[in-house]
């Protein structure tokens, strides 16, 4: 990879094969309140956000605020789904293997659940200590904060960074921050990806190819 330092990896998606895992507990915590949200909307406007976030856009089409202790339910009820069901993203080990940059994570997911996601896969011992989440700066992602974040950690030049990422959100953030990013096809409307993105590939081992960066 030319020209490029550091590579800053989302984990949902990314790294893990966790959205679909997460669609199903926030919708099934939800429920239990009786906010009823369709599962298209969890996907198109939720991932790579924050929890404030999702709980903001929750309240912008239900017209409800789930009580406060949703937060702890729902991710109660997702690390249950993870210790059973949590798989790493098809090609990431390999791709992880190969790479000769430093590596960090940057996840709007919270520190508890990031770690016990990287954890459960395996993934956990090629990042260490870098692990950033959004709680670790005022903005989450599309705002630029994290990535910069992560930049700063290893005195990178953010034009030395590339980011990967699934969602919207995460590319919109990349760019703002001055990264290259290439969009991992999941669950984001490819055509979006394709509009954000530096390059798009549908396996995690696309990247190891250098025409996928140009």
């Amino acid at each position: 990879m030319p020209n490029i330092d550091l590579v800053i990896f989302d984990c949902d998606g990314v790294l893990i094969d966790s959205e679909p895992l997460s669609a199903a507990a926030f919708i099934a915590e939800l429920q239990r309140q009786d906010i009823d949200i369709p599962q298209s909307l969890f996907f198109e406007r939720m991932i790579g956000r924050s929890f404030e976030q999702a709980v903001t856009t929750i309240y912008e089409v239900s017209g409800k605020v789930p009580h406060d202790g949703f937060k702890d339910a729902f991710r109660s009820a997702l690390l249950v789904r993870f210790e059973t069901s949590l798989q790493p993203i098809k090609g990431i080990e390999f791709l992880l293997q190969q790479l000769v940059t430093s590596v960090c994570v940057a996840t709007s997911s919270d520190p508890v659940r990031a770690a016990r996601s990287l954890a459960l896969t395996g993934l956990d011992h090629y990042f260490g200590t870098h692990v950033f989440t959004a709680s670790m700066v005022q903005n989450g992602k599309p705002a630029p904060d994290l990535f910069l974040h992560a930049a700063e950690q290893f005195s990178i030049k953010p034009e030395r960074c590339l980011v990967i990422e699934d969602s919207g959100y995460g590319l919109m953030a990349a760019k703002a921050a001055g990264m290259a990013v290439i969009g991992v096809l999941g669950s984001t409307d490819p055509a979006a990806l394709g509009e954000a993105a530096d390059g798009v590939v549908t396996e995690l081992t696309g990247l190891l190819f250098e025409d996928q960066l140009s």
